[in-house]
């Protein structure tokens, strides 16, 4: 699989923070199912981050992989993993061209 973007930069701690309050309201857009992580979810995943930057994973079934799973996804997608809340994760990726990014991430005073 190629990805467009090769690697997202490390989140601190209040940027992590900042963007699952911003993915307070999304509702997850891919679902980990029975088939688990295959190259047609990261299809999915990685059209989805190009699409949206921030977006929720559901872990509706390999619950009990999900922290292994979130990994290779980020790692997969050159995400970064902004939080898991319950059976969710939250991904991040910004978009390529800095005049498109739909989220300013804040830093640091």
């Amino acid at each position: 699989m190629e990805i467009n973007n090769p690697g997202a930069a490390p989140l601190s701690g209040f940027q992590r923070k900042f963007l699952r309050g911003q993915a307070h309201a999304l509702q997850p857009v891919v679902w980990v199912g029975r088939d688990g992580l295959g190259e047609t979810l990261l299809r999915e995943v990685d059209r989805a981050l190009e699409d949206h930057e921030l977006i929720k994973i559901k872990f509706n079934d390999h619950k009990e992989e999900k922290e292994n799973l979130s990994e290779v996804i980020a790692r997969e997608t050159g995400s970064s993993l902004a939080g898991m809340i319950g059976h969710v994760a939250i991904f991040y990726r910004p978009r390529a061209e800095i005049a498109k990014r739909l989220i300013v991430l804040p830093q640091r005073p």
